[in-house]
């Protein structure tokens, strides 16, 4: 009998079934730690605790995406380690902050599979949740990933595909217990911007630059475990290039989203993402983003905005799609987001 485990291909997935993932993770300080050398994260409300008191928290979480990582982590020896791209999310939630001493573990609830049309391949979709130590739900999101099949003339499976959201409603959001934005310290936070002060089909160009390396999208990926071929080993693919991680890209945008939207502070759902072209090793990462909706919570203080949220590499700021309506070359994540911001 076979000890090791070569993952699963797109042939092994049943619609309805539910995946326990391993190995549960404690979190602690070092996450954080790690999380501001790889990216140069600014968000106050995540960089300090007294920050985070000051907005009735009872401390500083760890910051929404890298709670992201760890829960999409676990999932990946079972999801993904044999995918060919992870293609997109959607109905993705933050439901309770992740904090040092927490304890996390994922399950997948497989809700939809199809084979490509080449017979090689085949797409696979999965709601996936992270539960604390208290089998509290911390986060849930959707994701589909192109996915190999073991054996090419293995029968389909009959197509389901999900019948996803496009957006998470603003009353969906889940506000984390006691945050209050009514005494604010803009001054800490870096930029006096509120969210009544971004207009809907407002763009802003972030400005900034990060040219990735090996090392940093090999030592992020290494601290997720996230283990899927294509990220770790040349072999894997035909042009003998390591794909940077997807949630690379996501951290590296959002963090260099701060030069304007500083005061977008928590990220409470998801509501769509593409991976619209790949990144390698030696790429610059730029961003820019579009408000797309605002809406008020019950929360003192708080609103939320709704941001679409764009990476690159060259090409001029404000540019998706071509005549084609088809992502431009240079675009490599088209992601919509809500965040909640001081009023």
């Amino acid at each position: 009998m076979a000890k090791t485990n070569p993952g699963r291909f797109f042939e092994d997935y049943t619609v309805g079934e539910t995946i326990h993932h391993a190995v549960p993770r404690t979190v602690s300080g070092g996450e954080r730690a790690l999380y501001h050398a790889l990216y140069p994260a600014r968000h106050a409300l995540y960089s300090s605790d007294e920050f985070a008191r000051g907005c009735g928290l009872p401390g500083s979480p760890l910051d929404d995406i890298a709670a992201f990582h760890v829960v999409f982590g676990k999932t990946v020896p079972d999801i993904s380690l044999n995918a060919l791209a992870n293609l997109g999310y959607a109905e993705g939630r933050w439901l309770k902050p992740v904090y040092a001493g927490d304890t996390i573990r994922s399950t997948s609830e497989v809700i939809g599979v199809k084979q490509n049309s080449n017979g090689k391949s085949g797409v696979v979709w999965v709601r996936t949740r992270g539960f604390n130590q208290r089998d509290e739900v911390v986060i849930e999101y959707c994701r589909w990933a192109m996915v190999r099949k073991r054996d090419p003339e293995t029968p389909a499976p009959e197509a389901v595909i999900p019948d996803l959201a496009k957006v998470v409603g603003p009353a969906e959001l889940v506000i984390p217990e006691g945050l209050d934005f009514s005494n604010y310290d803009f001054t800490l936070a870096g930029e006096p911007h509120r969210c009544g002060d971004y207009e809907i089909g407002e763009t802003i160009d972030h400005v900034d630059g990060v040219t990735v390396e090996e090392a940093e999208h090999m030592m992020a990926t290494r601290l997720w475990q996230n283990t899927a071929k294509v990220h770790f080993d040349t072999g894997s693919r035909p042009d003998g290039q390591r794909l940077i991680y997807g949630g690379h890209v996501i951290s590296m945008a959002r963090t260099l989203s701060f030069n304007g939207l500083a005061n977008a502070q928590i990220v409470a759902g998801l509501n769509g993402g593409t991976h619209a072209n790949p990144y390698y090793a030696g790429d610059t990462i730029k961003a820019w983003s579009e408000v797309l909706d605002k809406a008020e919570t019950p929360a003192p203080g708080v609103g939320a905005i709704r941001l679409r949220l764009v990476a690159t590499k060259g090409g001029a700021p404000f540019e998706l799609k071509g005549e084609d309506g088809k992502y431009l070359p240079h675009v490599m994540l088209d992601l919509d987001y809500w965040a909640l911001m001081p009023v």
